[in-house]
């Protein structure tokens, strides 16, 4: 019997690696696919003024049909721009920890900060790691270490052509969710500053028949914080949407 097929998709500034927490709860049961964007990991690099769509076109390009799609972050405005335009492609979608139709206030923090990715590279990977592994974190420190090595390999050009797209897609995207005709969940931590649970509750209100969960304590980085946890979200989701009888 064939398995169901999971691609991942990761956030900006990261890679593929984000997921190896993850994987290990998925891989026993499921065909898992890691998909890199344009400008990070093994990709080339994005242009400057990279699209949403072509982010999305990139990543369709590499999709099998029937694929239960899970996008984190950025990855998940990509995920929901595939699920519109190449629903062929998509058996469910899982969003991660995605921003929805910023307000005002919300953009306007999000420009803040682009505009010091612009400026200082550097420090906005050590303020990326604060903001997603607080000192508190249970998260062990070669994983952070990785993180943090991780966007110190960016590109700096690259970054910020998709940092730009996660900075203003959510706007693009907005109007077409209500298209969106897959099953449909979105998930993400009760303490993520910046995709925040009232985020997840405005594109489950969006998406029809989209459902959403909050994981309890959890914060921006849930694949590598609280894998299990996540796993067991996106298990019973798929399992309830399964094309495997």
């Amino acid at each position: 019997m064939s398995r169901e097929r999971v691609a991942l998709i990761h956030g900006v500034g990261l890679d593929g690696s984000m997921w190896e927490p993850l994987r290990e709860y998925l891989e026993p049961e499921y065909d898992v696919q890691v998909l890199e964007l344009l400008g990070h990991g093994q990709r080339p690099p994005a242009r400057d003024g990279v699209t949403l769509a072509e982010l999305a076109a990139d990543v369709a390009g590499r999709l099998e049909p029937n694929t239960h799609l899970v996008g984190f972050s950025l990855g998940a405005l990509v995920a929901q721009h595939v699920a519109r335009f190449r629903p062929d492609l998509v058996a469910s979608l899982v969003s991660v920890a995605s921003v929805c139709d910023r307000t005002s206030q919300e953009h306007a923090a999000v420009m803040v900060r682009l505009a010091s990715a612009a400026s200082d590279f550097p420090a906005t990977v050590e303020a990326s790691i604060e903001r997603w592994y607080p000192e508190e974190s249970a998260v062990p420190t070669a994983l952070i270490d990785a993180t943090r090595e991780v966007l110190q390999r960016n590109d700096p050009k690259s970054f910020l052509a998709c940092y730009r797209v996660f900075a203003t897609a959510d706007a693009e995207i907005a109007p077409e969710l209500p298209d969106i005709s897959v099953p449909s969940h979105a998930v993400t931590g009760e303490l993520d500053p910046g995709s925040t649970p009232e985020m997840s509750a405005r594109l489950a209100a969006a998406i029809p028949g989209c459902t959403y969960s909050i994981i309890p304590a959890a914060r921006h980085m849930m694949p590598v914080e609280r894998p299990q946890e996540l796993a067991h979200t996106l298990t019973a989701f798929i399992k309830e949407h399964s094309n495997v009888r």
